[in-house]
């Protein structure tokens, strides 16, 4: 049973909803939010929901049939939360702070210790399970990316980065991290973790984010999506069958143009469709977007909201699509407005993200 029944549920009239029609989740952070993830497509009775936030919460909800949310509980840091993700059985969490630190979160007991420690922020956390080993990786704005055993003090590999990490991405066996100064490291994770190759950047401005997707045929990671500040996403493939499977797209622009002019805006987040491989993106011009890699097309735009999307994640099973509202900085701090609240919706989504009947 899916949590959002099937993929035309009509949700409850006790909700809050967003200019979408979309579900409010309850208790939202106090400060903009950094991240989501859903809990993994393991046999878990429930579903839940994470978001780190720059209040330094780190916060969970149960998502109920219905679309509801119930917050369950929350953990603190002494820095904001920038990334978050899962243990592969749905029972731990794991979070990086720029307080320069890494937890993991026991959700059983309720009970969150520190595993990684670094010099600067810890802007990445990815639980990596392979056959041989299990481990968590942390890029951090100190230049490394280190790998960490939860029961050890001490890292048991480091890899030195170019340059500032400022985006990363795991799908067993890949890992893919972008830094500062627009590079781009692809890793395989097989018997320990090294470099595969580095990659000159397909995007000429300051890297976003990042997604791993995965072959139609095959299940395995592929190619990377990934987003820069200058409203642009490129789609790699890491071993292209054609060169020109490799490409960019132009997203999170303004339609109409001032003066010849027209607004870009940062691209916030990159999520992959668990089930169709198509992908949505949000974005500071207040939007979200689907997406058609393999047709070169765009399946949805939302309307405006009041405030930039910060993150967005989809679930295991790909019926429920959660976006965060909240400001993002991009227009200083003449932007912000203390009476805007940060908002966390969820969408019932399934159909919306069909491939597109369109050829390339």
């Amino acid at each position: 049973m899916s949590i959002f029944g099937s993929a035309n549920t009509s949700f409850g009239p006790s909700t809050n909803y967003s200019a979408m029609k979309d579900i409010e989740v309850q208790s939202p952070p106090d400060d903009s939010v950094s991240c989501l993830k859903f809990s993994p497509g393991t046999n878990m009775p429930s579903t839940f929901l994470i978001a780190g936030s720059w209040d330094n919460n780190v916060r969970c909800w149960e998502v109920q049939q219905s679309g509801q949310t119930v917050p369950k509980a929350q953990q603190t840091h002494t820095g904001p939360v920038l990334d978050v993700d899962w243990s592969d059985d749905g029972t731990k969490v794991f979070t990086a702070s720029c307080d320069k630190t890494a937890k993991v979160w026991d959700l059983n007991s309720n009970q969150a210790i520190q595993i990684a420690q670094h010099d600067a922020p810890v802007k990445t956390i990815h639980w990596i399970k392979a056959p041989n080993y299990s481990c968590v990786m942390t890029g951090s704005w100190d230049k490394t990316l280190k790998f960490w055993d939860t029961r050890t003090p001490n890292p048991i590999a480091t890899i030195q980065l170019p340059e500032r990490c400022y985006c990363a991405d795991v799908k067993y066996p890949m890992a893919v991290v972008g830094t500062a100064g627009r590079e781009l490291i692809v890793y395989q994770l097989e018997n320990q973790p090294q470099e595969f190759s580095k990659i000159e950047s397909p995007l000429k401005f300051q890297h976003r984010c990042v997604s791993i997707f995965m072959d139609k045929k095959s299940n395995a990671p592929t190619g990377f999506a990934i987003g820069s500040i200058e409203g642009r996403v490129a789609i790699h493939y890491v071993n292209p069958t054609n060169p020109k499977d490799n490409f960019t797209f132009k997203c999170h622009r303004s339609n109409g143009t001032t003066n010849g002019m027209q607004d870009i805006y940062a691209v916030n987040g990159i999520s992959f469709h668990p089930v169709h491989g198509t992908l949505a993106t949000v974005g500071s011009d207040c939007r979200f977007s689907f997406w058609d890699k393999d047709a070169r097309t765009k399946l949805k735009t939302s309307e405006q909201f009041d405030q930039p999307l910060t993150a967005c994640d989809f679930n295991a099973q790909g019926n429920a699509f959660a976006y965060a509202t909240s400001y993002d900085w991009s227009k200083g701090h003449e932007g912000f407005d203390p009476n805007k609240k940060p908002h966390i919706f969820l969408r019932s989504c399934f159909d919306e993200l069909k491939p597109s009947m369109k050829k390339t």
